[in-house]
């Protein structure tokens, strides 16, 4: 199925632009995602007619460059602030419960929450009811205007059902906690803690699902502020919560601290959303004025996406279920590893949701060659940046994680489990900036693909199969190894199937790109390891190994002319030659 939406005439601005404030401008920005969660593919946005970007107060300026920028600013401040505190969030809880079996409990039951975030935040909810919320706002703006306010009338037929199916959903998963908990991970040593944990979690099928409508309300509407904060309130909360209450509820603390997490992600959003539903002030044209093209591409797209992001997010199950069996802390030392692993993959991926609507205004313009330039710039740049992240990580993963964890009941034997799972994890975080990036491509055109979705199930069964395999023989590191095989299987496959399947790239020359920066990644790695080791301040040797890696992957990937390099060195060459 094909998007076969044209672009409109040219509209007549309003009578009175809209003033911009503070927490509503731009078109609508794509959600942050959360930590190992993938980010999800929204629906191409329409082609603005010709001029319409430069006259004041029309339409089109609500995807003008300025309005991009300033929306993929704010986003990204708010989603380095989120993860910050998600970051400060594991050392609390790394320093109240250390990587024993208290811990595993609570993270077996922190994936509902993680499932939840999928689904009902970034991916299926977003994908349905953005293009819904677009063309109800269309309808408004419509001469004469209709009688009955449209997006009312969408809310008062989607909200209700939408409430009722998801407090169904969370009582269920609070009744059935006990089999949810022996499903996920079989052989714990407290299931019991697991299963009250777990009871906690549950509710968040209910408040992220509400925080995923609202979110896709605002972004319709062209707001951005509030959906970019939910993070960061989100892990205030839990933070808050285990400070006040851990000491008469254990880690039972944190579970509730996830509770509370998802209220306030629907409360910081309602005031936002109210103030946009009562205000009837004119926003961006969806490119259609009826609901022939807009919402059944948006259900097209919505099995494809659903598989995929499933599949992605199995990988975490699939972990903690092998890991299970293995002595208690496995499951810690895998969590902690992967989310300060994540931090350059997190870096990485702003970048590429920042270009992101110039990559689907390409295609749906049909600018093909466009598109291509784009995409290929930001696979090199993403790869730079996140192979800088792992070689830094691999060279001074000890250093690290003593820095930020090694405190109160995480000790030097868990410094070193998780130094030693990090490395193997760092060691696919090319596969999962690819994946991430490359998903963007695919679903740019608005068109429904099954591609990404059998690449991800073709990558997650030799995660499953090699993890089965090697966890008997290296136990937790075995399980870090599959992860990292099963990914970069299905960053090959995506890479290899883009140009094909969405934009064509030259897939020869982009390999032979990341291969040299690969290259210059691996010479990197051993120059910080050196510099790591040579001083015994975990500090000041992390601060001398991130250093030696930059430099050293900076002159040898300009040496072996690796794509991208000069955008990163002409700033610096400059600033040096106007010094001089």
């Amino acid at each position: 199925m094909t998007d076969t939406r044209k672009p409109l005439p040219a509209v007549p601005p309003p009578a009175s632009p809209p003033s911009p404030s503070s927490s509503s401008a731009g078109p609508p920005p794509q959600a942050s995602p959360p930590e190992s969660a993938p980010v999800a593919p929204p629906v191409a946005p329409p082609v603005a007619p010709p001029g319409a970007e430069q006259r004041p107060g029309a339409r089109g300026a609500f995807s003008s460059g300025r309005f991009l920028a300033r929306a993929a600013f704010l986003t990204a401040l708010l989603t380095a602030a989120g993860a910050l505190l998600g970051l400060l969030r594991d050392q609390t809880i790394a320093h109240l419960y250390g990587a024993g079996p208290d811990t595993d409990a609570f993270l077996v039951a922190w994936t509902v929450p993680e499932v939840a975030a999928t689904l009902l935040i970034e991916d299926a909810m977003a994908l349905i009811l953005v293009p819904a919320f677009s063309l109800a706002l269309a309808r408004r703006a419509t001469e004469p205007p209709p009688e009955q306010d449209p997006v009312l009338l969408l809310m008062r037929t989607t909200l209700p059902r939408l409430c009722l199916a998801l407090s169904a959903g969370a009582a269920l998963l609070i009744a059935a906690a006990p089999w949810v908990v022996a499903v996920l991970a079989p052989g714990l040593p407290e299931p019991r803690l697991a299963v009250d944990c777990t009871r906690a979690t549950a509710t968040c099928a209910f408040t992220f699902g509400m925080a995923g409508y609202c979110s896709a309300a605002l972004r319709a509407h062209g707001s951005f502020l509030a959906p970019a904060m939910i993070y960061a309130v989100y892990n205030t909360a839990i933070i808050t919560t285990m400070l006040v209450v851990t000491d008469r509820w254990g880690v039972r603390a944190a579970a509730a601290g996830v509770a509370l997490g998802g209220v306030l992600m629907v409360l910081v959003q309602v005031p936002f959303l109210w103030r946009r539903l009562t205000e009837r002030r004119p926003v961006a044209d969806s490119g259609t004025k009826d609901g022939g093209s807009g919402p059944p591409v948006a259900l097209a797209l919505l099995a494809p996406v659903v598989v995929f992001a499933l599949s992605r997010q199995s990988q975490v199950l699939i972990e903690r279920f092998l890991a299970a069996p293995l002595p208690a802390g496995a499951i810690s030392h895998l969590n902690y590893a992967q989310k300060v692993a994540q931090i350059p993959m997190t870096l990485s991926m702003m970048l590429c949701t920042v270009t992101f609507p110039v990559i689907a205004r390409a295609m749906a313009a049909g600018e093909t060659d466009r598109a291509r330039r784009r995409v290929e710039r930001d696979l090199a740049l993403a790869g730079m940046i996140v192979l800088v992240g792992a070689a830094t990580v691999i060279a001074c993963a000890p250093q690290i994680i003593e820095v930020l964890f090694q405190r109160g009941a995480f000790d030097r034997a868990d410094t070193a489990a998780t130094a030693d799972v990090m490395r193997v994890y760092a060691l696919g975080l090319l596969g999962h900036t690819l994946v991430g990036a490359l998903v963007r491509c695919y679903f740019s055109a608005a068109r429904p693909l099954w591609f990404p979705a059998l690449a991800m199930l073709t990558g997650l069964a030799l995660t499953t199969g090699a993890g089965a395999l090697l966890v008997e023989v290296w136990g937790v590191l075995g399980i870090a190894a599959a992860n990292a095989l099963g990914i970069s299987l299905t960053a090959a496959l995506m890479l290899h199937g883009v140009g094909r399947h969405s934009v064509p790239v030259d897939i020869r020359a982009m390999s032979g790109g990341l291969a040299k920066l690969s290259s210059a990644a691996a010479a990197a790695t051993g120059s910080g390891w050196l510099c790591g080791n040579l001083i015994p301040s975990p500090v000041l040797g992390a601060t001398a190994a991130c250093a030696a890696v930059a430099s050293v992957f900076l002159v040898i990937a300009r040496a072996l002319q690796a794509p991208e390099i000069d955008t990163i060195l002409r700033p610096l060459t400059r600033k040096l030659a106007h010094a001089r």
